[in-house]
């Protein structure tokens, strides 16, 4: 008999082992596990009012069953208390509040016993696993690893990465790479997820960081960080941009990565199913960088509005399609590589909107200063644009223009103030006509005009604006990027009034402005209730 106890202790602690070497868990987790299961199927047998526990010894194998119950005066819970009488009959010496130990005899499995108990041990050892999964990969975001398919369930790859399991999903892939099953595939940990059904590992095959990474283990100096991949832009499995930087005078970045007769550049190409990547030199000088990323288009010229965060690049009418690319691919690659939208123009459309640029403007002055036309263009050609430029510019910067004198600069800013003040009449009686209360003209920073744009936005008294965010008040325009063929067709999205210019500085003060009758009401409040 007791060499058959023995034999059950010894498989006990065999099985174990077992389990806990196959899920790369620790063995006291398994026998957490199983005592746990005894501990169920105990409760079961004895009751499950009592407070039974379950010990397997992890050296030994022996296994040790018994009730706790607490020594109290009067009885209320016969399954969990004991009299002091009963108590000290199980334990000499028990005294009142103690918890003592009572024995049980061990328990033999039955069939369905057995079943609750081996469920109990499985769900145990695979929340343990799960737990040592998230731990290994949680850190792991933005590795490349390596797997083999496993299994594709709709359109998702999942790989079995030895330890666990990874998904590529579909928006996740190289569009048209046919991954089959027991295929090796190399991609790269994007992100790593605590969820009910266990961690999950998510993989990527089509982030822009997948292809950096892939460079640093072709190319030496990245790794070292002797080049660096400054920014890239990927169209996963047709074409990419990276721009690279050198921190050491003596190495070409491009050359670097391209690699002797194109071998390590090649090495990438063929992991991402031939994607084209165009390396480009970074540069910090914006206008430069953008001429590189259009590469191979040729560029004439490069504007930059750095209120707009727009970049108008001008080419020669013959390379409009490079340029723009199939689709648009190269100026969209280009834009994510710049970090700015990009506006592509010909030579000619570029001479017709000047063109009629300078036409507006030449006739706004003649019909708001009353100058005949050769006056007018004079003005535009030599920089001026608006009214305010005319009526608020030193006098001598109109003078100075050949044909012109003091007497005449000083009647061009008469006129110019003349013409902002009809329009500032104007406003103000649009204004008025819109219903917005005299109180938001003494507000700090806001003009007419800015009280007509409010107005029409249905902002028309203190409360009305001061019930607005900053951002809803002067944020930027934000555009959301979509080229077709040759143009651009772009959704302005922005504060109220994000066409004045503002600054989130003078947002703010316009704002706590329009609130301060809110706190002069509370002190009148309070005031009221003191006395």
């Amino acid at each position: 008999m007791s060499n058959a106890v023995s034999a059950n202790k010894a498989e006990l602690l065999a099985i174990a082992d077992a389990v806990a070497r196959e899920k790369l868990i620790d063995k006291a987790i398994v026998l957490e596990a199983m005592e746990d299961a005894i501990q169920r199927a105990a409760r079961a047998r004895y009751g499950a009012e009592n407070d039974i526990r379950a010990k397997i010894d992890s050296t030994s194998g022996d296994m040790r069953l018994w009730r706790v119950v607490e020594v109290v005066e009067e009885v209320d819970d016969y399954f969990k208390q004991v009299s002091l009488k009963d108590g000290q009959k199980l334990q000499p010496g028990a005294a009142l509040g103690d918890f003592i130990v009572d024995p049980l005899p061990p328990i033999e499995f039955g069939r369905i016993a057995a079943q609750a108990a081996k469920q109990v041990i499985f769900q145990k050892v695979r929340d343990a696993e799960r737990e040592r999964q998230f731990e290994e990969f949680k850190d792991r975001a933005g590795e490349i690893i390596t797997g083999v398919v496993k299994r594709v369930e709709f359109g998702h790859v999942v790989v079995d990465l030895g330890r666990a399991e990874g998904v590529i999903r579909r928006d996740q892939q190289i569009p048209r790479e046919v991954l089959r099953i027991n295929d090796r595939v190399r991609a790269l940990i994007f992100n790593v997820r605590r969820e009910n059904r266990g961690p999950q590992i998510f993989l990527s095959r089509a982030h822009p960081d997948f292809m950096r990474k892939l460079f640093a283990q072709e190319v030496p100096e990245i790794y070292d960080g002797v080049i660096e991949i400054k920014a890239c832009a990927r169209d996963p499995g047709s074409r990419a941009k990276i721009g690279v930087i050198s921190h050491d005078g003596s190495i070409d970045p491009v050359g670097a990565c391209v690699g002797m007769k194109g071998s390590r550049v090649q090495a990438v190409v063929q992991e991402l199913q031939g994607e084209k990547i165009d390396i480009i030199p970074w540069s910090t000088d914006m206008a430069t960088f953008v001429v590189n990323a259009l590469q191979p288009a040729t560029v004439s010229r490069v504007l930059i509005d750095e209120e707009e965060e727009r970049i108008e690049v001008v080419v020669p009418d013959d390379q409009l399609s490079l340029a723009i690319g199939r689709r648009g691919q190269n100026v969209r690659l280009a834009s994510i590589l710049t970090a700015s939208a990009i506006d592509i123009m010909t030579e000619t459309d570029s001479s017709e909107k000047r063109q009629r640029e300078f036409i507006e403007k030449s006739e706004m002055f003649q019909q708001e200063l009353d100058v005949d036309e050769t006056l007018a263009q004079l003005l535009v050609a030599e920089g001026f644009s608006t009214m305010e430029e005319i009526a608020y510019v030193q006098p001598d910067e109109i003078a100075s223009i050949e044909g012109l004198d003091d007497e005449i600069a000083s009647e061009l800013q008469e006129r110019a103030q003349e013409s902002l003040d009809r329009r500032e009449v104007a406003n103000r009686e649009a204004r008025q006509a819109l219903g917005v209360e005299d109180a938001l003209a003494e507000l700090p920073h806001l003009t007419e005009a800015m009280l007509v744009t409010l107005g029409k936005a249905g902002i028309k008294t203190l409360d009305d604006l001061a019930d607005l965010a900053t951002d809803e008040l002067v944020e930027r325009k934000r555009r959301d990027e979509g080229r077709r063929n040759r143009t651009n067709t772009t959704e302005a999205r922005g504060g109220v009034l994000s066409d004045y210019a503002l600054s989130e500085e003078q947002g703010n003060e316009i704002i706590m402005a329009a609130r301060a009758h809110w706190f002069a009401d509370e002190e009148t409040a309070d005031a009221g209730t003191s006395a």
